[in-house]
């Protein structure tokens, strides 16, 4: 019918949200850690903006082309820059297909 379903992450997003989860204290404690962090690894993405690449990038594919059984990570190198990565997940895929033929049941009921 034309419906396709895609996977994203957007990745650690370090927004005025964030905040709000651990008292103030705690994040100036944390903060140093989290910018030593960020350097060498991908999923920490420093900016908000930089957690719609992943949404943006997909919004962009041929949906026909996708590898359904991928997720797609927004990442930030060590210097900034925004990129997609896809990431196989860890799905039977006899169990999705068994899945998706219940729900076709059920869309007929």
């Amino acid at each position: 019918q034309g419906l396709y379903s895609s996977v994203v992450c957007p990745g650690l997003v370090m927004s005025n949200m964030t905040y709000r989860i651990l008292p103030v204290f705690l994040w100036k404690l944390l903060m140093p850690i989290m910018w030593l962090v960020s350097g060498s690894t991908a999923v920490f993405v420093k900016a908000p903006l930089g957690s719609f690449a992943s949404s943006v990038w997909l919004f962009k594919q041929k949906p026909e082309y996708l590898d359904s059984l991928v997720k797609y990570h927004s990442c930030t190198s060590g210097l900034g820059r925004c990129y997609v990565e896809p990431r196989k997940m860890d799905v039977d895929e006899d169990t999705a297909e068994k899945f998706y033929q219940k729900l076709l049941e059920l869309e007929e009921q």
